[in-house]
């Protein structure tokens, strides 16, 4: 098998570590760093989320008070740290990517985000055990189910960014990293929206 025939799908790149997009015009996309055909993800998964937003917003202010009461069962200290470690890990994936650009030594910065997105989930993880445990499930109330079908869904693109970080670390050519981190810093983004939607504002 060639060298370029291992490269995973829909991560393909040259010999010489250039973009392969296989020719193709994709206009204004052609000129962000990665794989093209992954800001096409982006986009949708943000419109996706933005869908579940303008919801949880309108359910507010349909119930502002119940809204207010089940918030105040949120941990606010577990959602501020897991945002500090969710934007360290991106921090760390720019580092990487920064330092494959010029032939620096990168993958402990890449295996250090990896591991700060499964301290992220490991800590969604006890937080769901607490609100479980106090009889918060998603049959309590409209607001619990909002909760944990946005901060679930985005959990679940927690676990395959790590998955994506991964391949990319392997498959190193820089349009991958390119790749890779754009999507884990959407994954940012989300979580860096979706902290103060839930657990702060009122």
């Amino acid at each position: 098998m060639t060298e370029t025939q291992a490269q995973p799908m829909g991560l393909g790149v040259s010999h010489d570590g250039e973009e392969d997009t296989g020719g193709a015009d994709w206009g204004p996309l052609s000129s962000l760093p990665g794989n093209p055909m992954m800001w096409i993800l982006i986009l949708g998964e943000l419109a996706a989320f933005g869908a579940m937003f303008i919801g949880f917003t309108v359910a507010r202010a349909l119930d502002p008070a119940g809204f207010d009461a089940s918030q105040a069962h949120l941990d606010r200290l577990l959602g501020g740290l897991n945002t500090m470690v969710l934007v360290t890990s991106g921090w760390l994936v720019a580092v990487a990517v920064r330092r494959r650009a010029v032939d620096r030594p990168h993958r402990g910065a890449m295996l250090g985000a990896m591991a700060l997105g499964a301290v992220f989930l490991g800590i969604k993880a006890v937080e769901y055990g607490d609100k479980i445990a106090q009889g918060l499930t998603v049959e309590t109330d409209t607001f619990f189910q909002l909760y944990y079908l946005m901060t679930g869904f985005h959990a679940m693109h927690v676990a395959a960014g790590i998955v994506v970080l991964a391949v990319v670390t392997r498959w190193d050519s820089l349009e991958n990293m390119e790749t890779g981190a754009a999507f884990w810093h959407m994954v940012d983004l989300i979580w860096v929206l979706l902290y103060p939607i839930i657990y702060l504002l009122r």
